[in-house]
């Protein structure tokens, strides 16, 4: 069968007939010839990692061949492909980068108007970095210690117990808890007030403050006033943490400081009936008034816990008022407030407050008789949760708090 080749051909064009047969145009005529083959595909560039997109890699064109078809170049490697847009993406990474990380920064004044716990940003006033504590609601530098909380109990000495003629009870030391922020490595000096004695066979005097420096201070206890006597100086129970119990012949107390202490009870002024002294104010209750026998006011049990912990106070309790004295043979005198305070005198010498609880001293009898007994020391107790960050005081560990105690002025170092 005649082969049918294409009419106006061009200088080497190829043409394959109905058989297969490759056929090319030499300028003048058709004659047979092979096909060329194709030449190999080169291999696929290697998908790179997650991040940005690199550069398509430049693939050489293989050459035409005369005959044959050249070979394609090598497709260059994908680049890296960005990372999602979480938070834990962008911020969980591990980094080997020998450059930086640009934090916010700003002046005092520019600080964020509501910051929360863990905001940080770089201070331009002070030339450092800082982060913000919601717990202490404050800004931190970077190389600034943080500050922690402590709790305290300062109880100041107890009042006198006032003397003849049926003296009243002295007031309990005034009694201050609360919480405050320490700097660590900083000195707080410690106070420990001292218990008030007698004026003789007169009133009793105050107890001396107790404080922590910077921090609280809490008022001694008032004394107790005289009894049976034409002055208001020595008659009357004196002011203070709590107050003084007032002397026989109708004397008032003395009156306590709000948020420490309560008021003394007035003396009896009764001359036909028993001769009996007002009690002294302790922290949970005023003294008696007007009564035989003239009971110092309770002191507090809320307590309880640390005076547990520390082996302190008494049954639990601190700050109890002392008991008024009385003329009365048959009577045993004022009881003590509950928390060291001590007992009126009838015949025999009064009780005192009992040492670093803070209790006031008992009344004396009168009419030749013992007179007043002196107050008890105040205490002061610092707690904090979790183990031992101060020093200072006797220290021990008990139901997850470390307790420092100060029975006697020293330095707590925080």
């Amino acid at each position: 069968m005649p082969i049918s080749f294409p009419s106006n051909p061009t200088q080497n064009q190829i043409y394959t007939d109905t058989n297969g047969r490759a056929w090319r145009y030499n300028g003048r005529g058709w004659t047979r010839t092979a096909s060329g083959s194709i030449g190999a595909t080169g291999a696929t560039g290697i998908q790179g990692n997650l991040g940005l997109t690199g550069a398509t890699g430049v693939g050489a064109t293989g050459a035409t061949g005369v005959g044959a078809t050249g070979a394609t170049g090598i497709t260059g490697a994908t680049g890296l492909t960005g990372a999602p847009g979480s938070a834990a993406a962008i911020y969980d990474v591990d980094t080997s980068s020998t450059g930086y990380f640009d934090l916010p920064s700003g002046t005092t004044a520019q600080r964020p108007a509501s910051p929360g716990s863990g905001m940080v940003r770089f201070n331009t006033t002070t030339g450092e970095p800082e982060w913000y504590s919601t717990a202490n609601s404050i800004w931190y530098r970077f190389s600034q210690t943080l500050n922690y909380t402590i709790e305290y109990l300062v109880i100041a000495g107890g009042g006198g117990g006032g003397g003849s003629d049926c003296g009243g009870g002295g007031g309990a030391g005034g009694l201050q808890s609360s919480t405050a922020l320490v700097t660590p490595s900083s000195s707080y000096v410690i106070t420990v007030g001292a218990g008030g004695g007698t004026n003789n066979a007169n009133y009793g005097t105050n107890g001396s403050d107790s404080s922590i420096t910077g921090i609280i201070t809490a008022s001694g206890g008032g004394g107790g006033g005289k009894g049976n006597v034409n002055t208001s100086t020595t008659g009357a129970g004196q002011n203070g943490g709590s107050g003084g119990g007032g002397g026989w012949g109708a004397r008032p107390g003395g009156n306590g400081t709000p948020g420490q202490g309560n008021n003394g009870g007035a003396g009896n002024g009764s001359q036909s009936g028993s001769q009996t002294g007002g009690g002294g104010g302790g922290a949970a209750a005023a003294g008696t008034s007007n009564s035989d026998p003239g009971n110092g006011g309770a002191g507090t049990s809320a307590f309880s816990t640390w005076a547990s912990a520390t082996s302190t106070g008494v049954s639990g309790y601190y700050a109890g008022g002392g008991g008024a004295g009385t003329d009365t043979s048959t009577s045993s005198g004022g009881a003590g407030g509950g928390g060291g305070g001590g007992r009126g005198s009838p015949a025999t010498s009064a009780t005192s407050g009992t040492a670093n609880t803070g209790g006031g001293g008992g009344g004396g009898r009168g009419f030749g008789g013992p007179g007043g007994a002196s107050g008890g020391s105040g205490i002061i107790i610092i707690r904090y949760s979790g183990s031992q960050r101060g020093s200072g005081g006797t220290i021990i560990q008990s139901g997850g708090y470390t307790y420092h105690t100060f029975l006697t002025s020293a330095t707590f170092i925080a």
